[in-house]
């Protein structure tokens, strides 16, 4: 009787161990930081447990009011959030997956609610009142002369009133999806960009004459357009349209693009800035949005990559002389331009201290010369830095190891933050416990250092169970605190509450990541083109194995999406270090990619293609079947807007037909990034309990 209650015993405690990863979950997570045009008002939005909700904040005393009440946890996010340019309105938008590489804009029903919310444009006076539901819609866009909100509804343009006093109303149709609406300074023209998939034109929509003007069109993808002051010019980027002979599929491409000046009247554009015809040189693609400012004193500010690192430059607009505005070995990102046009603000991974490349700080550069200056220094992390139209106000996202991202507001005389509603983390939240992570270097197997985040246990006298972590994108970086994406700041939450339950964990940023270089973040023969990054991977189970409080023989392995993929190619190839594994919604199988069936019914091939297939074969885990041995826990959303579904069933009856250890969670109506509080609380339990059951 007593070996019977032992193992119903067992099974209880480590449920009951597992369910208390809820403490490390509820923390607040802030996003959407915006200011004011006028006086020093500032707003955000705060994830509460799932219940997602507008926050604002007024000079001089900064208290947090909560504007909205969403008091369910439905999973309807809140996006494209501003302030008007008077202070008296908040515009956003609720519902959908930004962050999906698909249908981000179509509705999301993780609740199971019988009627499903449509993503939709909301309007909230600031001084409180009921929201104003606008349309159905996406990326507003707000004229305050007019007293209107511009808006993109299926791939077109409308408009509502701001106070909701008329129906909203289709301003205009046109071929291909709109993007980046822009009011002129008058606010008598919109502009945008109309894509059409192997081109993109600019146009110009009047307001007045109802009527759209293209913008010295081309056979080429113009972007990213952006008014001079006097609204007579506009900056855009331009880039090759698709098509053309087939190149290799195995070798890295430069993607060359260049800065052009239109003038409206003459409907003539001059070429101001070419990028270098080199690899670093090619469009950035670093997850950051692309930048283009047409700041003061006529100076046009951009994003590159040519020196080697994403750095903001400015150039005249007339033409002459390129300044570099952020010179160092960091990265640029979350770039705004003060509502001045002098300056602009950003963060990046720089500071006083050596870790600061592990970290963000919050900095701000003149437009036209290199004065930039670190305002924000510290253990801590800060991002999404913006200024109030007063210049009184510089407020940030502020994190710690140990503290979740709140707002903050900035004396950049003392360089000391104010944090603004520290009373929302709950009082069982387990911010004095957590561990403050480590940053560890090794070599990969051809020399390369990678960058890791080491939460070690702190009796390091006896051996513990390992764990490597694997974050997705794959153009991201962990740090050593709370994480700027809520994606990763889950996954920032699940090492932890492993640290606490005895395991050590490795955040492993490996190549193809952000914030080492463009080396690092553009490598050869990665990921269907020969998985290099893998060797990275292996060499940190090989450097877990060899540290004196790991036990060597119980070292497991987990990430989601990019991380699912890696980790699946780990149990595959590698079960002899990796003992057990939880892929979240990896990809599998390279070949089933749309990416790489371009060719598919045409004559004409890249020269490469039959070797790019093999090889993309060889690099998908489920080539290497045959070597899988370890047990895995396979977590899916069946509505997953990055990662087919399918990746998942695939595989699994591909385990099964070949006897591999196996379990699964299929989370329903759910997306990428587990929109809804409960189920991200389900699956990092079933993460920590599966590594329970199989490594302790």
């Amino acid at each position: 009787m007593k070996k019977i209650l032992l193992f119903i015993l067992i099974p209880l405690q480590l449920s009951a161990q597992s369910n208390s990863f809820l403490r490390y979950k509820k923390y607040p997570f802030t996003t959407e930081l915006c200011a004011s045009a006028s006086g020093s008002k500032i707003a955000w939005a705060l994830n509460e447990q799932g219940k997602r909700n507008v926050y604002i904040a007024c000079g001089p005393d900064f208290n947090p009011i909560r504007l909205t009440d969403f008091l369910k946890d439905d999973g309807q996010e809140i996006t494209s959030l501003s302030i008007s340019a008077d202070g008296n309105w908040i515009v956003f938008v609720r519902g959908g997956d930004h962050s999906g590489n698909f249908n981000h804009d179509m509705p999301v029903n993780p609740a199971a609610d019988l009627n499903a919310f449509k993503v939709q444009v909301i309007a909230v006076p600031f001084a409180g009142g009921k929201p104003k539901y606008l349309s159905e819609g996406d990326t507003p866009a707000i004229s305050i002369k007019n007293h209107a909100v511009a808006f993109i509804n299926n791939g077109q343009v409308w408009l509502a009133p701001i106070d909701g006093s008329k129906p909203s109303k289709n301003l205009f149709n046109t071929k291909g999806n709109v993007n980046s609406i822009q009011w002129s300074p008058d606010e008598k023209y919109l502009l945008f960009v109309t894509n059409r998939v192997d081109h993109a034109i600019i146009g110009i929509y009047n307001y007045i004459s109802k009527a759209i003007k293209w913008i010295v069109p081309s056979f080429g993808i113009d972007v990213s357009p952006c008014w001079s002051s006097d609204g007579n010019k506009i900056a855009f980027i331009r880039m090759r349209g698709s098509g053309g002979e087939p190149d290799s599929m195995l070798v890295n491409q430069k993607q060359p693009w260049s800065i052009y000046v239109a003038d409206i009247a003459t409907n003539k554009a001059t070429l101001l800035w070419k990028a270098p015809s080199t690899l670093p040189g090619s469009f950035p693609q670093t997850g950051e949005k692309t930048t283009l400012y047409w700041a003061a004193n006529n100076n046009i500010v951009f994003l590159s990559y040519h020196d080697g690192w994403q750095h903001l430059y400015s150039v005249p607009a007339g033409g002459g002389k390129v300044t570099l505005l952020t010179p160092g070995n960091f990265m640029v990102e979350n770039v705004t331009l003060s509502y001045d046009k002098k300056h602009l603000t950003f963060n990046g991974n720089t500071g006083n201290d050596v870790l600061d490349i592990e970290r963000r700080h919050a900095g701000i550069v003149s437009v036209g010369k290199a004065d930039m200056q670190v305002v924000t220094q510290g253990t801590g992390l800060e991002w999404a830095p913006v200024t109030t139209g007063d210049n009184k106000t510089f407020a940030v996202i502020s994190a710690t190891a140990q503290r979740p991202p709140l707002p903050a507001l900035i004396n950049s005389d003392k360089g000391t933050l104010k944090v603004l509603g520290t009373n929302l983390i709950p009082a069982d939240f387990p911010q004095s416990i957590m561990i403050i992570p480590k940053q560890v270097l090794f070599r990969s197997a051809d020399g390369l250092m990678i960058h890791a985040d080491l939460f070690e246990p702190a009796d390091r006298s006896i051996k513990h169970p390992a764990i490597v972590y694997l974050h997705g994108g794959p153009a991201r970086q962990m740090l050593l605190g709370w994480h700027y994406f809520d994606y990763y700041a889950n996954a920032y939450a699940c090492n932890q509450y492993l640290a606490n339950l005895g395991f050590v964990v490795l955040s492993v940023n490996y190549r193809l990541g952000i914030g080492y270089g463009y080396a690092l973040n553009q490598p050869e023969k990665a990921g269907p083109a020969g998985a290099s990054e893998y060797q990275d991977i292996k060499s940190a189970g090989e450097w877990l194995q060899q540290q004196s409080y790991v036990d060597a023989a119980k070292i497991g392995i987990y990430g989601g999406s990019y991380g699912g993929y890696l980790t699946a190619l780990a149990l595959a190839r590698d079960s002899k270090i990796f003992a057990a594994g939880v892929d979240i919604h990896g990809v599998h199988d390279w070949i089933s990619d749309l990416t790489l069936n371009i060719y598919s019914g045409k004559y004409e091939k890249a020269p490469d293609y039959d070797k790019a297939i093999q090889t993309a074969w060889l690099s998908s885990p489920v080539s290497s079947i045959s070597t899988w041995h370890s047990p895995v826990l396979i977590i899916h959303g069946d509505d997953d807007r990055n990662v087919p579904f399918n990746q998942s069933v695939d595989l699994i009856n591909r385990l099964e037909k070949k006897g591999v250890p196996y379990e699964t969670m299929m989370i329903i109506d759910d997306t990428h990034h587990w929109m809804n509080f409960n189920n991200s609380v389900k699956v990092y339990n079933a993460v920590a309990d599966f590594f329970l059951r199989h490594l302790k």
